[in-house]
C-alpha cells in the first residue's frame, strides 16, 4: 500500500499543475494534522477547520481556509462544501449539548445560498433554535472573510442513543 502511495503521489507532483500541487499540499497538510494529532474527523483535518464551542450560550463556530481545492468549475467555493461547513458546523453544536450516551444525526438540511464563497477563508455560526426530547432544530450562517453572508441554513437533528 505505501509503496502504490508514494508511485501515486510522484506522478501527481511531476504531472500536476501549480493549481493542482495548491490542493494537493492543502490536502496533505491536513492529513498530517490528522494522524499528529491521533484523533478527529478526516473532514475537520482535511478542510483545516478550527472550532470554539460555547455549551453555555449553546453556539459553535468554526472557520475554514479556502483552497483550490474546494472550488467548483466557476472558481467559487462548491456549494457542497458549503452545506459539510454547515452542517458540521451545526451537528457539532447540537451534539456538544446532548448528555452522555446519545448524539444527534441530521435529519434535514435546508440552505438558502446567498452569495459566491470567494476569498480567504470563511468563517461559520451555528446556534441551538429549539431542544425537544427527540429532535433539535439549529439554524447556522456562513461567511467570507470580508463579512459577506454567503449562505443562511436551518437543520433538523434526530437525537439517537449511541
Amino acid at each position: 500500500m505505501k509503496q502504490h502511495l508514494q508511485q501515486l503521489l510522484e506522478k501527481c507532483i511531476d504531472m500536476g499543475s501549480e493549481e493542482d500541487l495548491s490542493a494537493l499540499k492543502h490536502l496533505l497538510e491536513g492529513m498530517q494534522k490528522k494522524i499528529s494529532k491521533g484523533a478527529g474527523q478526516y473532514i475537520d483535518s482535511l478542510l483545516h477547520m478550527e472550532r470554539k464551542v460555547d455549551i453555555e450560550r449553546k453556539i459553535c463556530e468554526i472557520t475554514v481556509p479556502l483552497n483550490e481545492l474546494l472550488n467548483n468549475n466557476l472558481n467559487i467555493v462548491h456549494g457542497g462544501f458549503t452545506a459539510t461547513i454547515l452542517d458540521t458546523t451545526m451537528g457539532t453544536i447540537a451534539n456538544a449539548i446532548l448528555p452522555e450516551g446519545y448524539g444527534a444525526v441530521t435529519n434535514q438540511l435546508n440552505i438558502h445560498y446567498i452569495a459566491p464563497g470567494i476569498g480567504e477563508g470563511l468563517s461559520c455560526k451555528a446556534e441551538i433554535i429549539h431542544q425537544g426530547s427527540k429532535t433539535i432544530v439549529v439554524m447556522g450562517e456562513i461567511y467570507r472573510n470580508d463579512g459577506k453572508k454567503i449562505a443562511y441554513a436551518t437543520g433538523t437533528f434526530f437525537i439517537i442513543q449511541k
